[in-house]
């Protein structure tokens, strides 16, 4: 009977995770979290929900020790409690895509034209990137690709990309990425700089599921 009653803490600890992100708005704090540390106005608002429920939302991982906090003046500022953390999301997300046709339909629906997408592989776009060959834009906010962004790309926020149109080189191909599969910042990138006769396309991979992946990314 102790051993069972042992067994049972076991698996509640466990299931401790599992409460945590069985909510969608605490899996986009995961996954913005990613990208970086942030305060709650700033969680807030990409979440679009006010302060109060971004707060009890982040109070439910925090308590699952999955984020921690630091007071910095007038503001809490939230990252996740380990690269781990991020990892968790790739895969539940990964493990979902695998065995939930609603999913896989809802992200062919995000990504409707195919022809959109990089058609090539990680390493592969690696080697190109370094060669030059073709042009790696992260269009996340600059203070998300100053904590970490793949090799060889540059930072190009969606904001302003317009105003920086000039240091794109129109004679190669453009990839743009954000935060991961979900994330729609590339697809506007991509649509903007098509309409201004670029050739581009969006990767669906972010650092987070490069870092997956096990290759490496550029950490502050």
């Amino acid at each position: 009977m102790e051993k069972r009653l042992v067994k049972d803490l076991l698996y509640e600890q466990v299931a401790r995770i599992g409460k945590a992100v069985s909510s969608p708005k605490r899996l986009e704090l995961l996954e913005l979290l990613a990208q970086g540390e942030k305060t709650v106005e700033v969680l807030a608002a990409e979440l679009a929900v006010d302060i109060k429920l971004t707060s009890a939302h982040l109070k439910a991982l925090k308590e699952a020790r999955l984020v921690s906090a630091r007071r910095d003046g007038k503001y809490m500022i939230y990252r996740l409690a380990g690269s781990d953390v991020a990892g968790l999301w790739v895969t539940l997300r990964q493990v979902a895509e695998a065995h939930l046709s609603e999913l896989r339909q809802a992200l062919d629906q995000l990504v409707a034209d195919p022809t959109r997408l990089a058609a090539v592989g990680r390493e592969a776009l690696l080697e190109q990137a370094r060669r030059g060959e073709v042009i790696v834009i992260d269009v996340r906010p600059a203070a998300e690709y100053a904590a970490a962004h793949l090799p060889f790309a540059r930072s190009l926020p969606l904001a302003e990309i317009e105003q920086r149109l000039a240091e794109l080189p129109r004679d190669r191909e453009i990839v743009a990425y954000c935060r991961g599969p979900f994330c729609l910042l590339s697809d506007e990138a991509v649509t903007l700089l098509q309409a201004r006769g670029y050739r581009v396309r969006k990767m669906l991979d972010g650092v987070s599921e490069w870092r997956a992946a096990g290759l490496p990314v550029v950490a502050a």
